[in-house]
């Protein structure tokens, strides 16, 4: 990465606090450490060998620790974490509304950050006089602003009460002014902290639209939100942070992987003893059904350079993509169906598995998801150390024409959860499930036009072909009715 794509550098980034129980601690730390210095500068000239060191009355919190990495032009950069993690103090060094305690922080361009609603707005002025106020704070003169103004109107969209005070706006209200002109000063560095989780689906689908435009004109973006498909569908890499540290830097959907491995229950993942007897109507032994339909050698994708994302209870042996007919196969036709298998060895006693895949298109937006707990696959056992987990998913592509990428995962829950599973919602489920193992990247495939007897067709338009049915009527006016009977 060349100096000249590089618009922010972060090296070795550390922020400290100092917290105090009491205000009188806060003016000791001020008036004692001077007194100290006076005294210790005293016994110096009356050859104290070794000075005292001064007394603190505040405990230290580092917000942040050892932060470095790089944005280049044209990148977007998730940032993502718990609530505490360092996520907005990091951004307020970035937009220079805070210091480092430590370490260095290059920022080359104009930066525009939505951090809080209506930061920088003055409540009493109307949204108008908040727009030249807020334009003239992030630098542009008043020309620009005027050039620009009926551009940041449309976009926020608030209709009269542009001229109400915006004391008076509701919260979506105040981030689609902030946004809009935000969005309108030609930063090369925009910074987002979940302000877009506000507005309603419409707003937020114009706001990411104008994000892209702005990323392909060469400007930078920073995001944070706790949405981890918006992270992997929006960004290309992504910064997990935890207390204060970064464990992880990397593309958004490991990065994906890793914040939800990080925050699930270790209690929940101990699993029955292995003598646990099997539920009523299982076969007693996980992935028996698919035992033996292992496609050909020339079929598995090689997974040496793939990351795998797990608590370290199993581990993905084997990923093969197949058409219909058994063959390797990785380039397909709308409406040819795909059968995915996947594999993955237990080394430490877990749950009922749940194997799933997830297809995205190139632009990170997934396409299809499904595992199967969805598909409600009856195999309801725990899985014991030194067991193998064999997974056979056949997948009908009626999707558009283009290239994909697919990752697949293995999760498992308690004998308990999955024999209630028909009376517990998703949240409730999911909040209970452990992941086991994960590969963001498995492999790759593409899909062309439809073959329709021997003519190349486009079935739909779109991400999906949606099933559904269609009839069309035309009904003749009596008019021409009439004049046909005439003729």
């Amino acid at each position: 990465m060349s100096s000249e794509e590089i618009v922010i550098d972060v090296q070795h980034v550390s922020k400290r606090y100092e917290i105090y129980k009491t205000p009188r601690d806060r003016l000791k730390q001020l008036v004692v450490p001077r007194l100290h210095r006076t005294l210790n500068q005293a016994g110096t000239a009356l050859r104290v060998v070794k000075p005292q060191p001064s007394p603190h009355f505040f405990r230290e919190f580092w917000a942040l620790q050892d932060i470095s990495f790089q944005v280049r032009r044209g990148e977007t950069l998730g940032i993502i974490g718990r609530n505490g993690s360092g996520k907005s103090t990091l951004l307020q060094i970035l937009a220079g509304t805070l210091t480092p305690t430590a370490g260095d922080v290059h920022v080359n361009g104009r930066v525009a950050a939505l951090l809080e609603l209506g930061s920088g707005f003055n409540p009493e002025f109307s949204g108008r006089d908040n727009v030249y106020l807020n334009g003239r704070i992030l630098g542009l003169t008043q020309r620009e602003i005027e050039e620009r103004y009926d551009q940041i109107v449309e976009f926020a969209d608030i209709g009269e009460f542009i001229d109400q005070p915006v004391m008076t706006y509701s919260s979506g209200m105040f981030v689609r002014l902030a946004f809009a002109v935000q969005a309108h000063i030609d930063a090369s560095i925009i910074i987002i902290d979940e302000a877009l989780a506000v507005g309603d689906v419409f707003f937020r689908k114009k706001c990411y639209t104008r994000l892209e435009q702005l990323r392909d004109a060469g400007s930078a973006i920073l995001l944070v939100s706790h949405a981890m498909p918006d992270i992997e569908q929006y960004c290309e890499r992504a910064v997990l942070l935890d207390h204060g540290t970064m464990k992880f830097i990397g593309p958004s959907s490991e990065a994906a992987k890793h914040y939800y491995l990080m925050h699930q229950a270790p209690a929940i993942s101990a699993p029955r003893p292995a003598t646990a007897p099997a539920l009523p109507g299982t076969t007693g032994q996980a992935g028996s059904a698919v035992r033996g339909e292992r496609p050909s050698a020339a079929a598995f994708i090689d997974l040496s350079d793939r990351s795998q994302i797990g608590d370290g209870s199993a581990r993905c042996v084997g990923v093969a993509l197949c058409n219909e007919a058994g063959d390797p196969c990785n380039s397909f036709r709308q409406g040819d169906v795909a059968v995915f298998y996947y594999e993955f060895e237990v080394t430490r006693g877990i749950g009922v598995p749940i194997c799933g895949l997830v297809i995205q298109n190139e632009r990170g937006t997934i396409v299809h998801g499904k595992n199967s707990w969805q598909f409600d696959n009856d195999v309801a056992v725990t899985t014991e150390a030194g067991s193998t987990i064999l997974c056979k998913h056949e997948i009908k592509l009626d999707i558009g024409p283009g290239e994909y990428v697919f990752e697949i995962g293995l999760a498992s829950i308690s004998e308990d959860v999955w024999a209630a599973r028909k009376t517990m919602s998703h949240d409730d489920m999911s909040a209970l499930h452990i992941r086991n193992c994960h590969i963001a990247d498995a492999g790759s495939f593409s899909v062309g036009l439809a073959m329709i007897d021997g003519v190349a067709r486009l079935t739909h338009h779109g991400i999906a072909n949606l099933a559904g049915d269609m009839s069309v009527t035309v009904e003749q006016s009596q008019h021409l009715s009439a004049q046909s009977v005439g003729h």
